[in-house]
């Protein structure tokens, strides 16, 4: 289960992202990025936060750590900026937590050089969990000391916000052309035969158990928040069986960035994210 810690100050909103997060510090004395239950895309943003970034770590991917984040409104009583007052106002209670990055910066495919093999295990990953929210345009990684981690995965496995069409959605192919890593020459064979055998249904089982129940209750069709966890792991499975030959990535010099990188070289000493 994800550790539970509560925010007691309100730092700054970052607006870089759709749904306005924001850094807050907790009771363990840490930084958090929080996500908030109260932003307009709800709670179900933060269940795929879960799942994936979970299932990232048990697949050997750098993505930052997770905590349910426990937030008093009153905290936003002194905010002077208004929509990020009633947005603290209206997530009272349980949200997410990520664990700050310091030191890191954003990923810039022109200056940071990623190996063919870790680009291949990202795009396989974001293949299967179905993330459309990594492309050239919102790179959505950062690099912190020459590594490469990935953030953001609330618009991963959009068929949650339609179980009756899952199935069918799973199975739909991923094209990965517009991808942030796609111009470095994917190696989506290998990473999916050292990735593919490590998604198992007691995996993905483990990775939605730490999902806070009250973020699955009332979910229309289900008994219950351990049948939507159910959901989400065959709906995965679903998903994982011949995977990598739906994955598309286009020609390399018709894919967003290729011409640029083709004229340019990584700084020395960035050579390759590990």
């Amino acid at each position: 289960m994800l550790t539970e810690v509560s925010a007691t100050r309100y730092v700054t909103p970052l607006r870089e992202g759709g749904s306005l997060p924001g850094l807050v510090e907790a009771d363990d004395l840490g930084l958090y990025v929080m996500k908030f239950t109260g932003a307009g895309q709800g709670r179900k943003t933060l269940v795929a936060e879960v799942i994936c970034g979970r299932l990232a770590r048990r697949l050997g991917l750098r993505v930052p750590g997770l905590a349910q984040l426990r937030l008093d409104p009153v905290i936003g009583l002194g905010e002077p900026d208004a929509q990020v007052q009633g947005l603290l106002k209206s997530s009272g209670g349980l949200n997410l937590g990520m664990e700050f990055l310091s030191r890191a910066i954003g990923f810039d495919p022109l200056v940071h050089e990623v190996s063919a093999e870790e680009a291949g295990r990202v795009v396989w990953f974001d293949a299967l969990i179905n993330n459309v929210d990594r492309s050239w345009r919102n790179p959505n990684m950062l690099v912190r000391q020459g590594d490469l981690w990935l953030i953001d995965h609330g618009a991963s496995m959009i068929w949650h916000h339609n179980w009756r069409g899952a199935e069918v959605s799973a199975a739909k192919p991923y094209d990965a052309s517009d991808h942030a890593l796609a111009p470095f020459g994917p190696d989506l064979a290998s990473a999916a035969a050292e990735l593919a055998p490590r998604v198992t249904e007691d995996v993905l089982l483990e990775c939605a158990g730490d999902v806070p129940d009250e973020w699955l209750v009332d979910e229309p069709g289900f008994a219950g928040p351990d049948e939507v966890r159910r959901a989400y792991a065959g709906t995965l499975l679903t998903r994982l069986e011949g995977l990598e030959r739906r994955i598309t990535m286009g020609a390399p010099d018709e894919r967003p960035g290729s011409s640029v990188r083709a004229g340019r070289s990584a700084p020395a000493g960035r050579r390759e994210s590990r």
